[in-house]
């Protein structure tokens, strides 16, 4: 990432200790698709850039399965903590404060004021439908979220579940990216 607080070190080192391996819906590809997210969301928030793209990388770099993880998101919040001791990129304590509530938060968190955290949450759920839940609306924060030509811009950027299963479908039952 080219400018960004995110070196190929860092990027590196979530790889090689990511539990999951490269392939998993949780890993590097979904990573990249929240910062692409993020960017897209930011347009409106105008959330920090920095704490978007630390947030990609440490909101599952610590998930044990592909199912239910309780905790998984306090686990990345530590281990992003514990980078940044170690000097793999640097972030005021203020800012990083609001990065380890993000990604602790980030799979049951509904309600918040700031914008950064919203962004980064509406960002990841923005790319569920990797994992057969299609995204709904209603559970989104932003405004830019909510709206339907962005879900489906998300849902067809995710390309869906790996076995085409659909294991949530909410209130938009069955429906496909793109359909009305």
């Amino acid at each position: 990432m080219s400018g960004s607080i995110v070196s190929d070190e860092l990027r590196r080192t979530i790889i090689s200790t990511f539990p999951m391996g490269k392939d998993s819906i949780h890993g590097p590809a979904h990573w990249d698709r929240v910062v692409e997210n993020a960017m897209r969301i930011r347009e409106e928030t105008e959330a920090d850039v920095r704490i978007l793209e630390l947030f990609a990388l440490f909101h599952d770099s610590l998930r044990r399965n592909d199912a239910v993880d309780p905790g998984h998101g306090v686990r990345g919040a530590k281990y992003a903590g514990k980078l940044r001791e170690e000097g793999l990129f640097e972030l005021e304590e203020e800012t990083f404060q609001i990065l380890y509530k993000a990604c602790a938060e980030h799979t049951d968190g509904t309600e918040c004021d700031d914008s950064n955290i919203i962004t980064c949450w509406d960002a990841d759920r923005l790319d569920l439908w990797r994992c057969g839940i299609i995204p709904e609306s209603e559970r989104m924060c932003t405004s830019t979220a909510r709206r339907q030509d962005v879900i489906d811009w998300a849902m067809q950027r995710s390309g869906g579940p790996p076995d085409g299963k659909i294991l949530i479908i909410g209130k938009d039952q069955g429906k496909k990216p793109g359909q009305q």
